[in-house]
């Protein structure tokens, strides 16, 4: 992987890609420590110091705004807008048919559901946001804090509307930089920020567990930490690496005196088909009900359940909770995203076949078979990466957003590999010496 990169600064449009891709980081981690108007910095300090790590019903939206939504600066959303439209997006393709028809249409569709997304990543910035000055603005945001209900001092509707604005302008912002990685810089743009805004808490996370720490003055933590990371990672890209190869086949055709196909692929099917989706889903169904408790009056018997068993992530109704909602939405979001009907029939219009399979619904019928599967181990293994963070809540007394959780882990060494092939599939085309040298 280094030697990608040696190699891409060595080349010069790589090199000016590269270069364009970090100005444009400096400039998202500049905007998410800026504060927004109307939001007293030193009290947000002082909450944020006396939560220690705790965040909360809002530790998923932090961490994928590189820590910013509890500073509230004006990339507090971060690109989880833009995430969930996505995934709204992409689930009403299934639903809708005009939305179905534009996906098929090719690039002038997908154009069209990017603007969708767009629209919806705005809407849904002016929803969350309007949510976020809510809760801060009744002391909600951090509940323990002694100075909670002065974070926002000025109550007035003109200051509300004014931080709303501007947390929504931040997303556009935050959009128009992913998009602007994408088509001027290397990688995914929104994949590269959500990497940069995971990783950009690890050394504060690592660094709170050597502090809290008593063997050795927290060495020995900070070391276990360390190597249970690596452990993750060398398991993370083994099992994002496998997949699953079906042969196929496509027929020899005479057109005129030209002979087309007679040529042999395959199907790749990953092991981990769904990627982190099915961790996400699970992660922000199992805050809905704690977060309508929190907001709740009153001391109801349903309220009572849920504090005591859906806001600790080390509580085993939590934890079994958690394990089979990432193992259902696993085999859900498959189910949706990939259609082994349309591949079948995309083969047999081609003159595709799978060796021993007959074209057609046989060919369907043994694609949902193979893919059902692959998913259960796939699911099993998103479920205990998950885990992980509950094991060492136990095991080391840290906090739920445990700076090797399986989310973050997931996210970041999926867009690393796939930033590291661009990179060589680029140098590849740059330096290709062909058959003869």
């Amino acid at each position: 992987m280094l030697t990608a990169f040696a190699r891409a600064f060595r080349t010069p449009d790589l090199r000016k890609k590269l270069l364009f891709t970090l100005a444009v980081i400096v400039v998202y981690r500049v905007g998410t420590h800026i504060p927004i108007p109307g939001v007293n910095y030193k009290n947000v300090q002082t909450c944020v110091r006396e939560a220690s790590g705790n965040q909360g019903l809002f530790g998923l939206v932090n961490m994928f705004s590189g820590g910013a939504l509890l500073q509230i600066t004006i990339f507090a959303l971060g690109i989880m807008p833009y995430i969930t439209a996505s995934i709204i997006l992409q689930l009403l393709t299934v639903v809708i048919p005009r939305l179905e028809a534009l996906k098929k249409e090719g690039q002038a569709g997908t154009a069209k559901i990017t603007q969708y997304t767009r629209y919806l990543t705005v809407a849904l910035a002016i929803l969350q946001g309007t949510g976020l000055v809510a809760t801060a603005r009744s002391g909600a945001l951090f509940g323990t804090c002694s100075v909670a209900n002065q974070i926002v001092p000025d109550q007035a509707i003109f200051t509300t509307i004014t931080m709303v604005i501007c947390m929504t302008a931040g997303t556009a912002v935050v959009m128009w930089l992913g998009e602007l990685i994408t088509d001027r810089g290397i990688g995914n743009g929104m994949s590269i920020l959500m990497f940069i805004s995971i990783a950009a808490t690890f050394p504060s996370a690592l660094w709170a567990i050597k502090k809290q720490g008593t063997l050795a003055g927290g060495w020995i933590e900070f070391g276990t930490v360390i190597l249970v990371g690596l452990v993750m990672v060398a398991l993370v890209v083994f099992v994002e690496q496998a997949q699953r190869r079906i042969p196929v086949q496509y027929a020899k055709r005479m057109i005129g005196r030209r002979s087309y196909g007679g040529t042999s692929t395959y199907i790749p099917l990953k092991v981990n088909q769904a990627g982190v989706i099915p961790v996400i889903f699970a992660s922000s169904l199992l805050y809905i009900p704690a977060l309508v408790a929190q907001f709740a009056g009153g001391k109801s018997g349903w309220k009572t359940w849920v504090e005591q068993n859906l806001t600790k992530g080390d509580h085993p109704i939590y934890i079994t909770m958690y394990f089979l909602l990432i193992v259902f939405f696993a085999f859900f979001y498959v189910a949706i995203s990939f259609n082994p009907e349309e591949v079948a029939d995309n083969m047999k219009k081609y003159g595709g076949f799978i060796p021993g399979i007959r074209a057609g619904r046989p060919t369907a019928e043994y694609l949902s078979y193979v893919l059902n599967r692959i998913t259960w181990p796939g699911s099993l293994y998103l479920g205990l990466i998950a885990l992980v963070p509950t094991m060492a809540l136990v095991g080391f007394g840290a906090s739920q957003n445990f700076p090797f959780g399986g989310t973050s882990i997931l996210i970041i060494v999926g867009v690393g590999l796939e930033t590291v092939k661009q990179i060589e599939s680029q140098l590849q085309q740059r330096n290709y010496e062909g058959f003869l040298r």
